[in-house]
């Protein structure tokens, strides 16, 4: 027996009763109170600005910003920021994956590896990103692979650690099942560890790609000529303050829209479908 077929009927019915649960009402009503705080931001600032009369370089109105979102649509400029920025998130993440996840799961496998490893990754986790711009830059040059490199070592730490953390919370008894019936190591890391630690594989997606786009944004300001955090350093230069807050927009949107249409119904799903206790919000 897998670890697959063991929580699939817990999960199977997880998911039945968490869709019989959240109906079209529930889904508009936990939209609209998503987006009312946003909507009051936006009254807040434009009375705000209105009632101060704070000048465009101080702080913009939300018309002036909208005003340079549209300019920057027409011109191409947007569609140029935004396919460099995501094309750097979508390499550097998928090297991380790629590198964290067999490191991280053959951490949790062997609890002399953890138990070396794990000091070094945590003191890692502090430094990952931002901190390893000058080296990358040293390296690699000003360069896509600069920016791509520190995305993949602002999410790597974190991966491997929740990769670690999910083996070392497999259920023994399925340990020593699969190791009764002769499993080898490969069926083992694809059948048993890998499906055993992906609620915390996909949480740590979900914390680490949250790293790698504040690391990317860092260093595209500084190693880049293209993307969104490129795109904030040519605004402040000419101190055009509506176009940094649109950029400042946009970054916070497009992480927004990720982690609230991919990485909580991805981690959600993946919780369910293994027959964990909680549910991703």
């Amino acid at each position: 027996m897998t670890l697959a077929h063991a929580r699939t009927d817990a999960g199977a019915r997880r998911r039945t009763s968490s869709g019989a649960r959240r109906g079209p009402r529930s889904r508009l009503v936990s939209a609209f109170w998503f987006t009312l705080p946003f909507v009051l931001l936006l009254a807040v600032w434009a009375v705000a600005v209105e009632v101060t009369g704070t000048p465009m370089r101080i702080f913009p109105q939300v018309t002036d910003v909208a005003a340079a979102l549209r300019e920057m649509t027409v011109s191409g400029d947007l569609a140029r920021h935004l396919g460099a920025s995501l094309r750097r998130v979508a390499v550097g993440a998928a090297i991380a994956v790629v590198t964290a996840l067999p490191f991280g799961i053959a951490l949790g496998a062997s609890p002399k590896l953890a138990a070396f490893f794990a000091p070094l990754l945590r003191f890692s986790v502090a430094l990952a990103g931002i901190a390893w711009i000058p080296i990358a830059t040293l390296w690699l040059g000003y360069t896509d692979s600069a920016v791509i490199f520190i995305v993949w070592n602002a999410m790597f730490f974190a991966l491997a650690y929740n990769a670690m953390l999910g083996v070392q919370r497999i259920p023994i008894e399925l340990l020593r099942a699969a190791r009764s019936m002769g499993t080898g190591r490969v069926r083992m890391f694809w059948e048993v560890l890998l499906p055993g630690a992906l609620p915390s594989v996909v949480t740590g997606l979900r914390i680490g790609l949250g790293y790698g786009w504040r690391g990317l944004v860092a260093a595209e300001i500084i190693a880049s000529s293209a993307g969104l955090g490129y795109a904030l350093f040519l605004a402040q230069k000419s101190f055009d303050t509506d176009v940094v807050i649109a950029a400042m927009a946009i970054i916070g949107v497009l992480w927004l829209l990720m982690d609230r249409l991919i990485l909580a119904p991805l981690e959600r799903r993946t919780v369910e479908r293994w027959g964990m206790k909680t549910v991703a919000t």
